[in-house]
């Protein structure tokens, strides 16, 4: 069921042949997240081995700005380690109950229980993933609390009592660490309560540094001349510099030009690559669309300076 994996092999980093981490026999599991080129920063690789491999009661809080990877890391360790992921996006509706479970109608004539992805990460030995965390009702999360702990898990509508599988995991991921955003870039973050957030070690995800950002930009676009790629990760950076701004709050864009949105923007030129100018008309697609005419105007003259002639507009 578990077989042992070479750290150096498993995610490209360098490390002594002697390390390993335990993960789960390749098979035919569904909730495996589907492996994709990622670049492993080892800060954040040993933190997230660290936890899976005995989290000692706690969960495992990812905070960082938005498109920062919190959540491709983690999917990505897992892919690679044949670990099971169940994965759920916070909101303000977001109840206890969606996690668990509910009955419902089978072949039109019986009610049976239909575990939820909390239930089943539980039964299973899985990881549950919860995205946005702080979005969610605190009230709703304080439900958690004992499941955090490595407690058994009461299903109220059945009375089962599951307790736990070695191997389950709880990780979330917000924009902020549970307290609130302070920069007023993310709308429904709310406060959460302290004696839940006291359950997790928190990690923080920031950017990946340019030279990490090239090596992925080369697995996604390989044709793409290193020149032109690493112009696009300093309009990248230039772009979130204005929008994260200085500590007296958020800076002078609403939109920001995430890892994420580097990785679209590069593979929609490659598309477009006979579109009059492929920089400019994948930017729009990539970002700007969504951004003000103002900000949009800003971002292309961010990377007209950047690229300069080879601009073209």
């Amino acid at each position: 069921m578990y077989q042992s994996y070479s750290i150096a092999d498993t995610f490209g980093i360098p490390a002594p042949a002697s390390m390993k981490v335990e993960g789960f026999i390749p098979g035919q599991n569904v909730y495996v997240p589907a492996q994709k080129p990622y670049v492993f920063r080892k800060d954040h690789l040993r933190d997230v081995l660290a936890f899976l491999g005995a989290h000692n009661g706690d969960g495992l809080y990812l905070t960082g700005p938005t498109g920062s990877g919190k959540t491709s890391l983690l999917e990505q360790v897992a892919a690679r380690l044949n670990w099971g992921v169940h994965s759920v996006t916070g909101h303000g509706r977001l109840e206890l109950n969606d996690l668990l479970g509910q009955y419902m109608l089978v072949d039109g004539s019986a009610m049976k229980w239909i575990d939820g992805p909390l239930t089943l990460a539980v039964r299973l030995g899985h990881v549950l993933l919860i995205n946005e965390i702080d979005a969610i009702d605190p009230a709703e999360l304080i439900g958690l609390n004992e499941i955090v702990e490595g407690k058994p898990l009461t299903i109220p509508q059945t009375g089962d009592v599951i307790v736990p599988h070695p191997k389950f995991r709880l990780v979330a991921t917000g924009n902020s660490a549970g307290s609130g955003d302070q920069s007023g870039l993310y709308q429904g973050v709310l406060r959460q309560n302290l004696a839940f957030l006291d359950r997790f070690r928190l990690m923080e995800v920031g950017y990946p540094e340019p030279e990490d950002e090239m090596k992925l930009l080369a697995d996604v676009v390989p044709s793409m001349p290193e020149t032109v790629r690493e112009s696009m990760i300093k309009v990248a950076n230039q772009i979130r510099k204005v929008f994260i701004g200085g500590a007296d709050g958020g800076g002078m864009l609403s939109v920001t030009l995430s890892t994420r949105g580097l990785v679209r923007w590069a593979s929609l030129v490659a598309t477009f690559k006979s579109a009059p100018n492929a920089l400019a008309y994948s930017l729009d697609r990539a970002l700007t669309f969504r951004a003000e005419p103002a900000e949009r105007e800003a971002i292309h003259r961010i990377a007209k300076d950047v690229f300069g002639d080879d601009w073209q507009v």
